[in-house]
């Protein structure tokens, strides 16, 4: 098989599993909380963490808020785009998604305050999203042609280098349709960062210590997790026309 047939198979497999890669840092991470010592002022950097993740989901709720229905989904099973996204964000990066989800990452990774982690951690984020990325745009390619590869040309795969000279987007940002598509990753960082916070005290302390802070954010985020899900599966609340 050739090496851009391989890339390309290896990359839609990990497409389908992308939603697992939690699951393999998890061994990582216990390694790396061995070694942890809560720093001076842990709550405000721990807080602080958190900020960078949902800076992360705010570029991602951004995505979808002005992203057409059929793009920028979270379909796991194969790749789908009934449009091509080149305006917005996406005319400031070519994988603003993936770009949120280093921002989530790398918030989560600084919790941890090690520099070894943190090197090994994001060589596994890219070495992965690499071969995602590339089988993305191989499928993209095939599928829009010219279309796409006057756009690619034009535009960075990942890190914005052209900030402000974005073209607007398409169609108007849709709150609504930003948390019913993330309304999870929402909870998902909450509930990351508060098991960590239990494990951090188990190894610092020796028992499990609910922090009353860190609870106080995971019933928070729980309460308003359950609330988006029944307004999405229950009422057509959260629904946007054409979205």
């Amino acid at each position: 098989m050739a090496l851009r047939e391989e890339f390309e198979r290896s990359g839609n497999w990990l497409f389908r599993w992308r939603s697992y890669l939690p699951l393999a840092f998890i061994l990582l991470f216990l390694i790396a909380l061995t070694d942890f010592k809560y720093p001076v002022g842990g709550h405000a950097w721990e807080l602080f963490c958190l900020g960078v993740s949902f800076f992360g989901l705010g570029i991602r709720m951004y995505a979808v808020g002005c992203a057409p229905r059929g793009t920028s989904g979270r379909n796991v099973k194969e790749q789908r785009a009934e449009v091509l996204n080149t305006t917005g964000i996406y005319s400031l990066a070519r994988h603003p998604l993936y770009l949120g989800n280093f921002v989530i990452w790398f918030g989560i990774i600084l919790s941890v305050r090690l520099w070894w982690f943190m090197a090994v951690a994001l060589l596994i984020f890219w070495l992965y999203y690499e071969r995602i990325i590339f089988a993305e745009e191989e499928f993209l390619r095939k599928k829009f042609g010219d279309a796409y590869l006057k756009w690619a040309s034009a535009t960075p795969v990942f890190f914005p280098t052209k900030l402000g000279r974005g073209c607007p987007s398409a169609l108007p940002f849709e709150f609504k349709n930003a948390l019913r598509r993330e309304y999870s990753g929402f909870f998902a960082i909450i509930s990351v960062f508060s098991l960590l916070e239990l494990l951090k005290t188990r190894i610092v302390e020796g028992e499990f210590v609910f922090d009353p802070i860190w609870t106080g954010i995971f019933i928070f985020g729980l309460a308003v997790y359950l609330t988006l899900l029944i307004l999405k599966k229950k009422t057509k609340f959260l629904d946007v026309q054409g979205r």
